[in-house]
């Protein structure tokens, strides 16, 4: 990024802006080598099938270590073809003596240099096992090349409520090192991410350009290599935990895997280790998060209507009916038709908490899942068929685990509840509440048949699952000795069944995801589940592009809501909290808004959304600082297109800045357009790689969107 001095001045503010900024150098459209493809094959060859100790994850049976009982025990293994691009891989080990069968399903893609795996254990013996401990989905082991800088560990904040959720951070893993990441409180992504990527960056090359005798003075130059690395993501809606050691040398060991593993299985007992996924890459970071991008989105988002979401809208009346403790049938319609009737039309009506059976008119007691009758008299079927003929799904809120006193669930099965132990103090208020176990098949059972009744009967087309609750503590509630880790496992297997049998039957829905907002995004839910709201820090703008910038690198569809319309809320606002989802919550009783804004700003948005498919590249570094600029580039590589978000915060001095472009295809002209301005010019390929984009911002604080389309050669 270059910044031109505001106005001939160049205060000591725009030094601060520049140490937040780093110029990040451009590069192409990300596309798999295939020296990467044959690097997976050749990790999944070294790690599955050298012999029969070489397996990627450990454990301990009856205080005896996997990798010595592993090459004793009977091993069998069989391979299907799942599709053109995926063949699985089955490995099975069996204890003679006890009755317990290690599975080991992997899978290898064809199109990806990826590799996933998750191991499963199961009792078919007549008798308890003895104790299976210490589960490691994850145990490897690698070494640096010995002219390679040292292992850098790039990972991001969770999405906890915070303005800094998902920010970026390094560790650095020098000689020595042990270093670990953990969720907090059993949800996923609370606290700290589940996806993390190691570096290992090339040699570092000294050039000296220019010196003096004697050593008085040098001028050098230092080139970094390109390196490589890997990305791992830990699926488990759960408690999981993740350790970097280094030796004293160049060798580091990777584990990861359920945090508390210590338990016997009964008969017919079954438990897994969490997915563990694996994508090996070479050359720049930036290039390896673009396509564990394309990954996401080409075998793991959920379809709606056969392809993955690019972009979608909701509108809701939360704000002003407090959630929704206060709002009647009339009242959804009203809000439905207002906004159909201000050209501001969703793809779903969203129902939010608190349409249910109320105590002291507060939504948090969860737990008796029936309608009000007084404010909704025929169910939801009403407002459902209002908005169909309109054109407009429904969307209604759930959150059926976390159970409050005083309701049908806490009254009526208690046998089904956990109750919870040692609470920490920070979240000690949920200490009054229960967890409906679904690791238990009845109360399973009764929540899947009630919900998918409740649907079809009301005509609901999306269903939304919050989680305000931190479960571990409930789960190590229900655990009994030489059972520890057991209550989780169980409740994580049946959460994921859950919502497969959701799926199965209703098969043209999406689920969204919410544990609140953003703490339950592990690879395993995101395969079944999208994140509407990626965090419950929501409209305040900066935080809104901290989080945007942070969390683009993982999930290529997230979402966030729009402020409720106040006096000081503008297009800046407006385009912070941009996203591929937002959800409108505009008090649509009051005609005064200005709505042809209103309806301006969200076609743009309609129209950028496309983009947010593409490959994402970070133009600035992240930062919440008040005085800085933010700016990041989408690229669709198949449209030859993309667009530019950049944003000056409002104590920031300065006034114009450029990008140079990644995606960039140097033997073409492109279309360059600032969407307020509308007046296109003309600018070769060549020109936006390498001294960039020119943005001019106008006022503090200041949005500035800039779309590219490639559209001729340029003439020789």
């Amino acid at each position: 990024m270059k910044i031109m001095k505001p106005g001939g001045w160049f205060k000591w503010a725009a030094w601060l802006v520049l140490l937040l900024i780093s110029r990040l150098p451009a590069t192409k459209a990300a596309t798999v080598s295939r020296d990467e493809l044959a690097q997976a094959g050749q990790w999944f060859a070294e790690h599955f099938e050298a012999d029969h100790g070489a397996m990627p994850f450990s454990f301990e049976y009856g205080g005896v270590s996997s990798a010595s009982l592993l090459g004793k025990w009977p091993r069998k293994e069989s391979e299907k073809v799942l599709d053109e691009n995926r063949t699985q891989h089955v490995f099975e080990f069996a204890d003679p003596d006890t009755g317990l069968v290690v599975h080991c399903v992997a899978v290898q893609y064809g199109d990806f240099p990826t590799v996933e795996w998750t191991v499963y254990f199961q009792n078919t013996g007549k008798s308890d096992t003895p104790v299976l401990e210490d589960i490691l989905g994850m145990d490897i082991a690698m070494n640096r090349p010995a002219a390679s800088s040292e292992y850098v560990l790039h990972h991001n904040k969770g999405g906890s409520a915070y303005q800094d959720d998902y920010q970026l951070l390094e560790t650095t893993l020098g000689p020595a090192v042990d270093f670990s990441l953990k969720s907090f409180g059993g949800r996923p992504s609370n606290e700290n991410l589940c996806y993390m990527n190691l570096e290992i960056p090339g040699e570092a090359k000294t050039e000296v350009l220019a010196e003096m005798p004697y050593g008085w003075w040098k001028k050098t130059r230092v080139e970094q290599l390109p390196g490589y690395g890997m990305i791992m993501a830990v699926g488990w809606p759960g408690q999981w935990s993740a350790r970097f050691v280094r030796d004293g040398d160049k060798g580091l060991k990777i584990e990861a895997g359920q945090e508390t593993t210590h338990f016997i299985l009964h008969p017919g007992e079954k438990v897994r280790t969490p997915l563990m996924a694996l994508q090996l890459y070479k050359g720049a970071t930036v290039r390896s998060q673009n396509i564990w991008r394309q990954w996401m989105r080409d075998h793991n988002f959920p379809k709606l209507g056969g392809k993955v979401p690019v972009s979608l809208l909701e509108a809701c009346s939360s704000p002003e009916f407090v959630e929704m403790t206060k709002a009647t049938a009339k009242d959804e319609m009203e809000f439905t038709d207002r906004y159909i009737e201000e050209g501001l039309k969703p793809d779903y009506w969203w129902m939010d908490a608190g349409w249910y059976k109320l105590y002291e008119n507060r939504w948090e007691f969860t737990g008796t899942w029936e309608i009000d009758s007084n404010r909704f008299p025929q169910g939801f079927k009403p407002i459902s068929e209002n908005a169909h003929k309109k054109g407009v799904k429904l969307l209604v809120w759930f959150e059926p685990e976390r159970v409050a006193e005083h309701t049908w669930l806490w009254e009526n099965h208690p046998e089904w509840l956990l109750a919870p132990k040692d609470v920490p103090v920070r979240v000690g208020w949920m200490r009054d509440w229960k967890l409906l176990n679904l690791g238990n098949p009845e109360a399973f059972r009764w929540l899947i048949d009630h919900v998918d009744a409740m649907m079809k009967e009301n005509g609901i087309d999306l269903y939304r699952q919050d989680f305000n609750v931190d479960p571990l503590f409930f789960w190590r509630g229900g655990d009994s000795e030489n059972r520890q880790g057991m209550t989780e496992n169980l409740y994580v297997q049946g959460y994921l069944a859950y919502f497969d049998e959701l799926l199965r039957r209703h098969p043209d829905m999406v689920i969204d995801s919410c544990a609140s907002g953003g703490r339950r995004n592990d690879l395993e839910t995101m395969r079944r589940a999208l994140p509407f709201v990626r965090s419950d820090y929501v409209f305040e703008p900066t935080g809104q592009q901290g989080h945007m910038y942070g969390i683009s690198q993982w999930l290529p569809f997230h979402g966030t809501g729009m402020s409720p319309v106040a006096v000081d809320w503008d297009m800046y606002h407006f385009r912070s909290t941009m996203s591929p989802n937002i959800v409108m919550g505009w008090d649509m009783r009051n005609r005064d808004l200005n709505y042809g804004l209103l309806r301006t700003w969200t076609r743009q948005w309609r129209a950028l959304a496309p983009y947010y498919a593409g490959d994402y590249y970070p133009l600035t570094d992240w930062s919440i600082a008040e005085n800085a600029i933010i700016a990041w580039q989408f690229d669709r590589p198949d449209l030859g297109e993309g667009m530019v978000q950049a944003f000056r915060r409002p104590d920031c001095p300065v006034e114009k800045c450029s990008f140079p472009l990644s995606g960039i295809d140097t033997a073409r002209q492109y279309e360059i357009c600032n969407i307020d301005l509308n007046k296109p010019v003309i600018v070769s390929g060549q020109e936006l790689a390498q001294e960039g984009i020119g943005v001019s911002f106008e006022g503090k604080p200041s949005a500035v969107v800039m779309t590219y389309r490639a559209i001729t050669k340029v003439a020789k």
